[in-house]
């Protein structure tokens, strides 16, 4: 049968056809990693007799959830809505709680989103930027304020790979009768030999990993795992079945259950080995590499020109990488192991035969990044108007300003505009990121 217009499928299509490779997410890389060939399409199926049913599991569905043990003191619940689906339920099971929610500046938009369902507030800590990805790194504890806040979250790690002190953290929040879900989104993969130690070790109250992004898991398999002192556990679990499907993907579980297997039985010695002949190719091509606490990311950087560039170059090639700023290419390796049929020497041989421009001198500004405490309100804005990014100073922004990816909104709804936050926006409008809420040099403000 020939099909007149199918733009999504002809685009992947394409992808395939030209055989490009996955130095980004999802953790299958393209069905090269991992069993997931053990998946079969005609799997995709409904809750009939012996398949259970996950909203409310007393069969395979509930094994399966006990089978993911990474921790002694939490249960697992899958998500097939993506980590969103986790965050959202355990944000709205503290909504009937007194007082604000308390966030680090580079949680997902997922939580603003959660936060603006329960229509209430939230306190921004203080944070720390990193002089690495020039990134916000963790919160600042030592100008903390502690206002009865019912829930902190926090991001671990960043986007870019970047690990902190995840245990002094939670101990620091939870002595202050705060609970803590920590968004662990790109960790699932944590606690493999000689990578970083989960959250989990943290005791935090909810940790959320999102499986698909760096182990073979089918996109939006995440699971959350709630601890076994955590408070309203009952509700978190209630609110998951208003924010999943009532016909949940039977795949996506199944793939959960295949790379978490895949997890307990894994040698990273490949992986290392891999690794480091790939970081050297790099190198002998010309490129500066930045190592990060996450051994699964690699930060490429080319001197003289800035990281959209260096982007351009591996797409010309047809190596797709997780994302670019003004300073560097993220990516995100497989988890290579014995026996996967990841492109491995195609990708050096593409990489070694790159012709690169000459290097130049070209000195890197600092980002800008807003670093004090703030204040959030879902309030709804009525009256708004778009002016241009010049002339915003001291108005309050009605829009979101989020880079996308990694999806982590720079400026919030209802912050007041500053002159540090301008130059910002004229950092990202330079250069090539895709900013939701930003548009033609201009942004959504409040109409006074």
């Amino acid at each position: 049968m020939k099909y007149s217009h199918l733009p999504i499928t002809t685009q992947l299509n394409k992808l395939i056809d030209n055989q490009a490779i996955s130095l980004h997410v999802p953790g299958h890389k393209n069905m090269t990693i991992g069993h997931l060939k053990q998946l079969k399409k005609t799997m995709d199926m409904t809750e009939i007799t012996g398949l259970d049913d996950l909203h409310h599991p007393e069969s395979i569905i509930l094994d399966s959830m006990k089978m993911i043990n990474k921790h002694p003191d939490y249960d697992a619940y899958f998500l097939v809505n993506g980590t969103t689906s986790g965050i959202l339920a355990v944000i709205q099971a503290f909504s009937n709680r007194d007082g604000n929610y308390l966030l680090t500046r580079n949680v997902h938009k997922s939580v603003f989103h959660g936060i603006d369902l329960t229509r209430q507030s939230a306190d921004l800590m203080p944070m720390i930027k990193s002089t690495i990805s020039q990134h916000y790194l963790q919160p600042d504890f030592e100008r903390m304020n502690y206002n009865q806040q019912n829930l902190a979250i926090l991001t671990y790690p960043n986007y870019y790979g970047e690990c902190f002190d995840i245990n002094t953290s939670v101990q620091s929040l939870q002595q202050h009768h705060i609970p803590v879900l920590v968004d662990e989104a790109h960790g699932a993969h944590f606690g493999l030999p000689q990578f970083p130690k989960s959250a989990l070790e943290s005791g935090a109250d909810f940790v959320v990993q999102s499986y698909h992004k760096t182990l073979p898991t089918l996109t939006m398999g995440s699971v959350l795992f709630i601890h076994k002192d955590a408070p309203l556990k009952e509700e978190v679990v209630r609110y998951l079945e208003y924010f999943q499907t009532s016909s949940p993907s039977y795949l996506i579980m199944a793939s959960i259950e295949l790379a978490h297997q895949f997890y307990k039985d894994y040698d990273s010695n490949s992986f290392f080995e891999k690794r480091e002949e790939f970081i050297n190719v790099l190198i002998q091509t010309g490129f500066e590499v930045v190592r990060v606490d996450d051994p699964l990311k690699l930060l490429i950087r080319y001197s003289g020109y800035s990281g959209y560039e260096v982007q351009d170059w591996f797409e010309t090639s047809e190596i797709y990488t997780e994302l670019a700023d003004e300073y560097h290419t993220l990516i995100i390796l497989p988890l290579w192991h014995e026996g996967d049929s990841y492109p491995f020497q195609k990708l050096l041989k593409k990489i070694e035969t790159m012709k690169l421009p000459l290097k130049k001198d070209k000195e890197l500004k600092s980002l800008p990044l807003v670093l004090e405490e703030g204040f959030y309100s879902s309030e709804s804005l009525e009256h708004t108007k778009w002016i241009d990014i010049d002339l915003a100073e001291n108005k309050i922004l009605a829009k979101h300003l989020t880079p996308y990816p990694p999806g982590i909104p720079i400026f919030l709804k209802g912050e007041k505009i500053s002159q540090n936050m301008i130059k910002l926006m004229q950092y990202y409008l330079q250069g090539e990121d895709r900013v939701e809420g930003m548009k033609n040099n201009k942004i959504l403000v409040k109409d006074e």
